[in-house]
């Protein structure tokens, strides 16, 4: 006998057709080797929702100091108004448990942050300016 059923998995509602081997006096288990038909589910079973789609990065200028990959802000060590020279650690980002530290790219004073720790940022996202 063919049921038709609503199960919900993880939130999400699915109707699907199963067949009770029970009432029919059939058995539970198929016959070895055989596999038992595999119905998708019916078109009135909602979509799966789609993420919105991310906002662009903005371009970073040529005294921006942007983003070498994407993670989290573990710490901040300049602060606005320090003098860096190249090579200066300037803030460490944290992805999949690796801290990379990024340095400044060129000799001046940091004139603004644009992150603060804790923060997701993605590569290419402006971290702080150095004039």
């Amino acid at each position: 006998m063919l049921r038709h059923l609503r199960i919900t998995v993880d939130g999400k509602p699915y109707d699907v057709v199963v067949e009770d081997m029970t009432e029919s006096g059939g058995s539970l288990y198929p016959a070895p080797g055989v596999m038992p038909p595999v119905t998708a589910p019916a078109a009135s079973a909602p979509a799966a929702p789609v993420a919105a789609p991310r906002a662009p990065v903005a371009a970073g200028g040529s005294n921006d100091r942007t983003a070498p990959l994407g993670g989290t802000i573990q710490e901040i060590v300049a602060k606005v108004g320090d003098v860096v020279k190249t090579g200066d650690k300037v803030i460490v980002i944290e992805a999949m448990k690796m801290k990379t530290s990024v340095t400044a790219h060129k000799d001046g004073t940091v004139s603004s942050i644009a992150v603060k720790v804790g923060d997701a940022v993605e590569s290419g996202q402006v971290l702080l300016t150095i004039a």
